[in-house]
């Protein structure tokens, strides 16, 4: 199905490595014309989305501070020469037990993953708002839904994203502007890396598709949710891309158990 995003023009934030480079790949496939922006560069991954679509380039920023992410959206435009989608997705995280929260790991982790998509959106609404059109994408995690040890401070930063997405896709409906979000659980990413053989083998025994998402897998959603054609009715949704993690069905049966249950 034609999903209508040839030569439409997209800022992504951390669409180098991970989820945000399994999303631009999935634009630039369609035809999107991107600027990619992260905090360092990933020359083989841009010369990837050239060879994909018309015109890709990389932008270098810190988007936990308000006045680089004001930057980035104005050179974005400079460069693309407007911004017909936007996609939120760099996010980092320091994790600490809540006995040990430190105030510069707690603001460096709720200014990169919440204030920069503020930030962003603030600046590309000021864009769309006067041509009464656009679609934005807020990168979420299940870790709303899973509460995890240490995570406190990231966990509050993912909250926060849903509530500001809901926020922000009711006040920018009246001009044609679509928000929603896109929602992955565990994939093999540099910020999931490092994690024992032994705790990925308890964590797959949660995911009922029994394994972990590749980046790649969350690109046609996001083309969908971000295509006016294919979404047009639809703003302040969400899709979960988790191999059902966010389920989290009580382990009361074993896996033999459970492919009984319904087989012919």
């Amino acid at each position: 199905m034609e999903s209508g995003l040839r030569g439409k023009r997209c800022l992504i934030t951390g669409g180098n490595t991970g989820i945000g480079f399994g999303i631009a790949k999935a634009l630039a496939t369609e035809g999107v014309e991107l600027a990619v922006a992260g905090l360092t560069s990933a020359p083989e991954a841009l010369k990837e989305l050239q060879n994909l679509t018309k015109n890709a380039f990389f932008l270098k920023v810190d988007v936990s501070e308000e006045r680089a992410v004001v930057e980035m959206v104005y050179e974005a435009l400079r460069f693309l020469g407007g911004v017909d989608l936007f996609v939120n997705n760099a996010a980092w995280a320091w994790h600490e037990p809540v006995t040990r929260i430190s105030s510069e790991n707690f603001y460096r982790t709720v200014n990169t993953n919440l204030a920069a998509c503020v930030w962003a959106c603030r600046e590309v609404a000021r864009h769309m708002i006067p041509r009464r059109s656009g679609s934005i994408l807020i990168i979420g995690s299940t870790v709303r839904f899973c509460p995890a040890y240490s995570e406190a401070a990231y966990r509050i930063s993912k909250m926060g994203l849903k509530m500001y997405m809901e926020t922000l896709a009711i006040e920018l409906a009246p001009y044609g502007i679509r928000v929603n979000m896109l929602t992955p659980g565990h994939h093999r990413t540099q910020l999931t890396s490092g994690i024992p053989p032994q705790i990925e083998a308890k964590l797959i025994g949660e995911i009922p598709l029994r394994r972990f998402g590749d980046p790649s897998e969350c690109g046609p959603a996001a083309a969908f949710l971000l295509s006016d054609r294919l979404a047009s009715y639809i703003t302040g949704a969400e899709i979960v891309v988790d191999g059902g993690l966010a389920l989290r069905p009580l382990p009361l049966r074993t896996d033999e158990e459970i492919l009984k249950m319904n087989h012919p």
